[in-house]
Order: structure tokens, then C-alpha cells, then sequence
């Protein structure tokens, strides 16, 4: 199937047809040069996703990408890069190779490492990727990861793991303890055969419940790109420290926002709260998914709108607040005649948090339209009442 996919008439066939729908292509197409177009849509649907998830191997002529639950498991190329920016060394292992995007920017840190898989179909596409790519410092091992730590002699500068979330039955699992490989179980032996571990988890997995089932946490990133949390990393090492170091990082085009605590600095911060002031602020991913609502408010001295409710407002404008700002333009019940009277094109961007109904349901009930300069928060105030505040976004400072 690799040899069949590198012909330079497929690859000619998919660069022709890169933009077009996949599925579309399977029904107009049989085949191309003996090639079952059902293999060269999923490669076209890929190369798709890469334009924007892996802009460096999108623009690298002859990369073969992995089947489509890997392309949409593996880490972006602006994920990878900074898990690359936190660690150095001499030697790395990456357990769990997958699509070959963390081992392929970890091999920059590194001067050599090995990138292990289990799937024989997979790890022989990423080895051409490497060399499409220019890799030359990498190992590639076909096997399962409990075999390579009984062979590695030598300890490594780096162990990173990116366990499945999915059982043997193909189902999500959402602790740490349950997938696959068992990080927890295989950690006394990780520890022992690296000085830093580096874990890949889904955002949908507990932090304090994965932390808790750790010893030696002494990092935690939160990652989101565009707004959208990716993953959290934990940095393990042999020495255990008395207060883990969180950082958050929001990427955004051009820039990047961070927000970074200690864990004593969460569990000893106090918030205020009040009624809606002038100003309005919703925390990006990263900071939603950490919980420190606490310390954002103790941190820019701004009032959360109610403990349920992660909102917060101020009179005076903070700047480079890690998240969205806006201003609020009128502060109403759950009324629809004051919403069409104030919103006369009928058309606004809607937000819930800790509200009744479903934005769907705002929606049927009110008659918004999607869309338009407005951003309507329905949450519930510090009085617990329902609220509609009506907003319009603050443009950043730059």
C-alpha cells in the first residue's frame, strides 16, 4: 500500500485534486493506476486537515498520511513545537509514535531518539514521512511499548507517552489508569528509565484526578489553539516538588496567551463578585480547563458575576486579559421583546454559562439569528436571577 501511494502518478493525482471533496472523488473514480481511490480520498481528506494542522509536512512533496482516526488523534505541528521548546537532550524515546508529529519536533531538541509503534502500517509510513521530512537522528521500533522499556539499557533523557483513550472495546475511557498503555502502572519503571517523563493526555480527562494517580508532577500545560484545548502535558522527574507549576497557553495567529500559577497560588486565592460593571471577561480554554477562576479574579482585580457563573467584570479596561473582552451595551432579564428592541437586526453571537437553557433553545425562544456584531451572554447574575447581557467585543491591545 506505501509503494503504491508513493507513485509518482498518485501523488501527481492527489495534488490535482487536493481541494476537491474526498467523497465526492470515490464516487467519480474507481481507481488511479491500480491504486483503490477509497485509499487516495482518505489520503486528499488528510492533506486537507495538514494545510492548516501540519502547514511543514503539507508543504513537504511525497508525505503519506496515516489513517484518519490518527490524523485526527495527532498533535498539531503548533502543539508538538512547544512540547519540543520544554525538553533537551542527549537521547529521547516516544513510546507511543502514532502519525510521528511529537517525535518528528522532539528530533530537534534531541540528538537521538526512537519512535516506537505498534502498528506495523503505520510505523512503515512514518518512517518515509521522516525521510520526506529530512529526519535523520530517529530509530524507528515496530513493537509494543512494555517490550521496548525490558530492552532499554541505557536510560533515556526523555520518556513521552501519548496513551489511547480507548478501551479494548474501542470505547472512550476518561481516567489516566484506564488506557493504553497503563501510565500509571508503567510509571515506577518510566522513572526509572528516563530523568523527565513527558505525558500526553485528552482535555476531557480530570486534572487534580490525574495528578492524584502521579508521583513526581512537577509541570502541568494546558494547551488550546484558537480557543480550543487540545491536550494537557504532564512533566514528570524523579524529584518531587511541594508545589506543581501550572502554565496555560492559548495560541493564537501571530501570538500566544499565557497564564501561569502554582498550585498553592490556586488553593489560597480569593475572588470578589459583583453585579455586571462595564466591562466583561470570559477566560480563554486553557484557563477554563485549569479552574483557576479564583486567581484570575485575585490576579486583574475583576469580579466574578456569580460562583457558578466563570464570567467576570470591572469598570476599567484590563489590558492583555488571557481571553475574550468585552463591553457590556445593556444588562436585561430573559425577555424577548427587550432583546428585539435592542438588537434590531436580529442577529447576535450567543454564549450560556450557568444558565437555564441551551443556546439552541435562546435561539427558538428568541429568534437570534446567528451572526452580527453582537455577543449576548445568558448566565445568571450574583442576585441568581437569569441574565442576557448584550456586549460587544473589546479589540485587543496590541
Amino acid at each position: 500500500m506505501i509503494a503504491d501511494l508513493q507513485k509518482e502518478s498518485v501523488q501527481q493525482f492527489i495534488k490535482a485534486h487536493e481541494r476537491e471533496d474526498a467523497f465526492q472523488l470515490s464516487l467519480r473514480y474507481s481507481e488511479v493506476d491500480g491504486v483503490p481511490i477509497q485509499l487516495i480520498a482518505e489520503q486528499i481528506a488528510s492533506r486537507q486537515k495538514a494545510k492548516q494542522k501540519l502547514p511543514s509536512w503539507y508543504d513537504t512533496a511525497g508525505i503519506l498520511y496515516p489513517p484518519k482516526l490518527s490524523m485526527e488523534q495527532c498533535s498539531s505541528e503548533t502543539t508538538a513545537k512547544y512540547k519540543a521548546s520544554l525538553v533537551s537532550g542527549k537521547h529521547f524515546v516516544d513510546l507511543t509514535g502514532g502519525a510521528g508529529v511529537d517525535a518528528w519536533a522532539l528530533s530537534n531538541s534531541f540528538e537521538t531518539g526512537d519512535y516506537v509503534e505498534q502498528n506495523s502500517q503505520i510505523a512503515e509510513l512514518t518512517k518515509v514521512n521522516f525521510e520526506k521530512l529530512g529526519v535523520e537522528n530517529l530509530s524507528v521500533t515496530i513493537g509494543f511499548a512494555e517490550d521496548f522499556l525490558k530492552d532499554l539499557h541505557d536510560p533515556a533523557d526523555l520518556i513521552y507517552i501519548d496513551p489511547a483513550r480507548r478501551d479494548q472495546h474501542k470505547n472512550r475511557v476518561f481516567q489516566l489508569a484506564d488506557c493504553t498503555p497503563g501510565v500509571v502502572e508503567l510509571l515506577p519503571i518510566l522513572k526509572s528509565k528516563a530523568e523527565q517523563v513527558l505525558i500526553k493526555t485528552s482535555p476531557m480527562m480530570d486534572i487534580d484526578l490525574s495528578i492524584k494517580s502521579m508521583k513526581g508532577v512537577n509541570e502541568v500545560h494546558i494547551l488550546s489553539v484558537e480557543n480550543d484545548c487540545k491536550e494537557v502535558l504532564y512533566l514528570v522527574e524523579e524529584k518531587e516538588v511541594k508545589d506543581i507549576l501550572f502554565k496555560t497557553v492559548n495560541f493564537k495567529k501571530g501570538s500566544q496567551e499565557c497564564f501561569d500559577f502554582s498550585q498553592l497560588e490556586v488553593s489560597t486565592a480569593q475572588t470578589t463578585y459583583s453585579l455586571p460593571k462595564k466591562y466583561l471577561y470570559e477566560p480563554n480554554a486553557s484557563i477554563m480547563k485549569s479552574g483557576a477562576f479564583d486567581l484570575i479574579s485575585q490576579r486583574f482585580s475583576i469580579s466574578k458575576l456569580h460562583p457558578n457563573t466563570q464570567l467576570f467584570t470591572s469598570d476599567d479596561l484590563i489590558d492583555f486579559f488571557p481571553g475574550r473582552t468585552f463591553v457590556i451595551e445593556a444588562n436585561i432579564g430573559y425577555d424577548k421583546k427587550k432583546l428585539k428592541k435592542l438588537i434590531p437586526d436580529n442577529k447576535a453571537n450567543v454564549t450560556t454559562r450557568n444558565f437555564k437553557d441551551s443556546v439552541e433553545k435562546i435561539r427558538k425562544t428568541t429568534g437570534l439569528k446567528d451572526g452580527g456584531n453582537y455577543f449576548v451572554f445568558a448566565c445568571t447574575n450574583l442576585d441568581s436571577k437569569p441574565t442576557i447581557l448584550i456586549t460587544k467585543k473589546v479589540t485587543p491591545a496590541l
